[in-house]
């Protein structure tokens, strides 16, 4: 059992790059947390997590023991697809689980196996594997901010348990580094070609010279293997934006090729920290080719929980890098809406528990933490979540500790 689920793996993201202080990680922040304290706001909640492991989205009744076809192995670990899924606009909905199994077949434990895919959640499973959006520290040229990143192929794992598979990656990694700078910052980002394939990239929502739009064909030739291309620009607008590959993209950024780029308001009044009081900056990025359905990268049980303090506000940034549309749904609290696509909503920002994310969107919202518990946050399209063995993909839990 680990006792300290993210002791691993803690890294501060500060609200700038200038290094005041500012929100953690929620990474940082999970290394807090303990299973029997994961259990005790569990408790809180009525059940929480663990209810939800059972009957996810239900109305709270016990779940029945679920049945399989005759011959049929029991599933082991998360309904997380196959090892050897390609990415297409169909790869995720080709290993959807079935939802109806046959009550008159070999009988499987549909309890245990939920319970056993939970027990991984909550004894650290996402500590044992790379952490996600970690941030890349710029070196600085005279009055600019560089930044160097390879295109690199990588053997990339879902969850603990399922085999790894064949992806791309950022400087060996995905979700690819995070990229921080603040409004107004000369950013100078150099790509190195380490694929067998051409590439490009495209800084998604920034105001760029069309030079350094990063279209294949159209504002530059493709970055061919064993090939660099220097994107020089300076930052903005403010706000969470992303970097991702447009050449073959439905293919690179499905296998991985997709990073976060935070661009912080140049009044250091408007940043989320000082605006809002917020303890935790949370980067967010959906995927749904590729693996399946993740979150940074992971699916659950290997997705990192957020913990947070009763009265803590934090931040998260969502960011849709997939091909599918995604309602994210927090129960037990609510969303403030702050943010799309970078731009502060201002008066027009608004509440909901559920927000439908569509492909190339960004939304930031505020969690004020002032319901104590342990609950489930997952995306609300329910075979991206839930299946007959239990939940997988696209699911995590928001902790609030009193």
């Amino acid at each position: 059992m680990t006792t300290n689920p993210a002791a691993a793996t803690q890294r501060p993201i500060p609200s700038s790059p200038t290094g005041e202080p500012g929100p953690t990680s929620v990474i940082e922040n999970a290394a807090t947390l303990t299973r029997r304290g994961f259990l005790r706001g569990a408790a809180i909640a009525g059940g929480g997590l663990v209810a939800a492991g059972i009957a996810a989205c239900t109305n709270g009744s016990v779940a029945p023991t679920w049945t399989f076809p005759a011959g049929t192995p029991a599933p082991v670990g998360s309904q997380a697809p196959s090892a050897g899924a390609v990415a297409s606009p169909h790869a995720s909905s080709d290993h959807a689980p079935s939802v109806s199994p046959s009550a008159s077949d070999a009988t499987v434990d549909h309890d245990a196996l939920a319970a056993a895919v939970v027990k991984r959640f909550l004894d650290g499973e996402a500590t044992s594997l790379p952490a996600p959006n970690v941030p890349l520290q710029a070196e600085l040229d005279g009055g600019a901010k560089v930044f160097n990143v390879t295109f690199d192929r990588i053997q990339h794992r879902i969850d603990a348990l399922a085999a790894p598979i064949d992806a791309l990656g950022f400087n060996g990694v995905w979700t690819g580094p995070l990229l921080r700078v603040v409004e107004g910052d000369r950013v100078r980002a150099i790509f190195k070609n380490n694929l067998d394939e051409s590439t490009g990239i495209h800084f998604h929502g920034q105001a760029l010279p069309n030079a350094m739009d990063g279209v294949p064909h159209v504002t530059q030739d493709p970055i061919k293997p064993g090939e660099s291309f220097t994107y020089e620009f300076t930052a903005g607008p403010s706000g969470s934006h992303m970097y991702h590959s447009h050449h073959n993209a439905t293919d690179q950024v499905g296998r991985g090729l997709l990073g976060a780029f935070i661009v912080e308001p140049k009044d250091s009044a408007e940043r989320y920290d000082r605006k809002y009081g917020a303890t935790q900056d949370i980067v967010w990025i959906s995927n749904d080719s590729l693996g399946g359905f993740t979150i940074n990268g992971r699916g659950f049980p290997a997705t990192y929980p957020i913990v947070a303090r009763l009265g803590e506000k934090i931040v998260i940034r969502f960011m849709n890098e997939g091909i599918m549309m995604h309602p994210w749904h927090l129960h037990g609290l609510h969303f403030q809406v702050i943010a799309r696509d970078g731009w502060p909503l201002g008066s027009a920002a608004f509440r909901c528990d559920t927000l439908g994310v569509n492909p190339g969107e960004r939304y930031d919202v505020l969690i004020d933490c002032d319901n104590p518990g342990a609950w489930a946050f997952h995306c609300h399209i329910l075979p991206h979540a839930e299946g007959h063995d239990g939940m997988y993909g696209m699911v995590t839990a928001l902790v609030v500790k009193a």
